[in-house]
């Protein structure tokens, strides 16, 4: 028995509705808004109907929704790894930057399938607190943090708090939940080897912590016990999975710092490490660079931003390595002052001047001693004169220091269900984001999953 798993489970079971400060809510709407319209869009994206097809294999019947245009229908555990798949596959999903956890990849898809698959109605103010209290877990897990991330933090710390959030849904007891959080310890399994060699399973870990967390709960109401000490234990998560951590503050903040509220948006489709480089460019853009005027670029950025998008732009990448090239989002930024979903088609990352564009950028580390900060971060632009042009941010566009309006808001959401659509539907739009924008009054959130798969609810 511990201090850091007694208190999780209490917060878990103990938070309520009422105890969301208007902060924390205003958050929950803001992510749960954002992360259907990611999960929608990545249902067109091009291995989505790969994976859709594999977990055809392992699908039983059930009431689940798999989002996008189309009307399937599959088991909770099914669903939720499909769409687990869909809101990071394109890496358009928030994050929690202190963290390194992207918390509602795994945790929302795993909460609504669970939704769609219960006999009773789950009304918003459950959904809201179930999600927050799961964020809470997923993003302490990675705050308490102070080493660089070794094995792949958002499914393994999603599958946590996506166990939470199951557990306060289903109404679970102390022991129940402690018992389910040592299957989700049993289920994890993700690393970052798919990212060095920069292949596609960084999404699939991510459904497969979906889909274990489905599991764990479902082992956990069978009665089946698990290890209690899955978070310090001998064998727990952080002394398997981490180097370097200390609980004792964020033990301390659970229900009073509220993690929903740190979370980021990601402006722009690549690795939230490309986007303070993208948001640069477009300000030396502003200052006169353009792709025929430079002849080098080079982002000064803390060691994290180095590790995981300082690869090199190859020729004939595939979409889910050139979403972790700054190259060569870098490259695209310079030519067209944006980076968006239509940027990662097979013709786009073909693009010989982009790709010699790419070949000028290069990505230093600056010795930032926190492994996990993205910022500051500064690019300096070398023109074919000899000038320089620089600019510099502190904090990261899409962050809480430095947030997306409102209207960017809806704005990206629009845009995500029309990539994943395939045509514009503003009925449905504006349903879901009238239904998000008031969700402490709406009786049943099944609907907000019945309406991602495009059809009418």
């Amino acid at each position: 028995m511990t201090q850091f798993i007694d208190a999780v489970v209490d917060h878990g079971i103990s938070s309520t509705f009422e105890d969301l400060p208007a902060e924390a809510l205003s958050a929950v709407k803001t992510f749960l808004l954002d992360s259907i319209g990611v999960g929608i869009a990545g249902s067109s994206a091009p291995l989505s109907e790969k994976i859709r097809s594999a977990a055809s294999k392992w699908a039983g019947s059930g009431r689940s929704n798999i989002w996008g245009n189309n009307s399937i229908k599959t088991s909770a555990a099914n669903a939720a790894f499909v769409n687990g798949f869909q809101i990071h596959c394109q890496e358009y999903d928030c994050v929690h930057e202190p963290a390194v956890v992207h918390p509602l990849a795994t945790i929302l898809a795993a909460l609504m399938a669970e939704i769609d698959s219960q006999r009773e109605k789950v009304s918003g103010r459950e959904l809201a607190i179930a999600l927050a209290v799961a964020v809470d877990l997923a993003a302490s897990i990675g705050v308490a943090v102070s080493s660089p991330i070794k094995f792949f933090r958002p499914a393994n710390a999603g599958v946590f708090g996506a166990t939470l959030g199951i557990s306060k849904l289903r109404g679970f007891t102390t022991e129940q939940t402690k018992n389910a959080l040592g299957y989700a310890l049993a289920f994890c399994s993700g690393t970052m080897q798919s990212h060095v060699e920069g292949k596609p399973a960084l999404p699939v870990q991510i459904g497969a912590g979906a889909r274990g967390s489905i599991m764990a709960c479902d082992l956990a109401e069978v009665g089946m016990e698990g290890p209690h000490n899955s978070f310090e234990g001998p064998f727990g998560y952080f002394k398997l999975f981490e180097d370097e951590y200390d609980l004792s503050q964020v033990t301390q903040e659970l229900g009073k710092i509220w993690r929903i509220a740190q979370v980021s948006h990601k402006p722009f489709p690549t690795g939230r490490a490309a986007q303070g480089g993208i948001e640069l460019v477009q300000g030396l853009r502003e200052q006169g660079v353009t792709a025929d005027n430079l002849d080098s670029l080079v982002l000064n950025a803390p060691p994290i931003i180095e590790r995981l998008v300082g690869r090199p732009i190859i020729e004939e990448m595939p979409a889910n390595y050139a979403r972790l090239c700054f190259q060569y989002s870098g490259a695209v930024a310079l030519q067209t002052g944006n980076v968006t979903l239509q940027d990662f088609t097979e013709e786009a990352l073909n693009d010989h001047q982009t790709f010699q564009l790419g070949q000028k950028i290069c990505v230093r580390d600056d010795g930032h001693p926190d492994p996990a900060a993205f910022a500051p971060q500064t690019a300096i632009a070398t023109l074919k004169n000899g000038s320089q042009k620089t600019a510099s941010i502190d904090a990261l566009f899409g962050s809480p220091a430095s947030p997306l309006t409102r209207e960017q808001h809806f704005q990206k959401f629009r845009s995500c269900c029309a990539f994943g659509w395939g045509t514009p539907n503003q009925k449905l739009e504006d349903i879901l984001i009238q239904l998000t924008d008031n969700l402490e009054t709406l009786e049943d959130s099944s609907r907000l999953s019945r309406l991602a798969t495009g059809q009418e609810a």
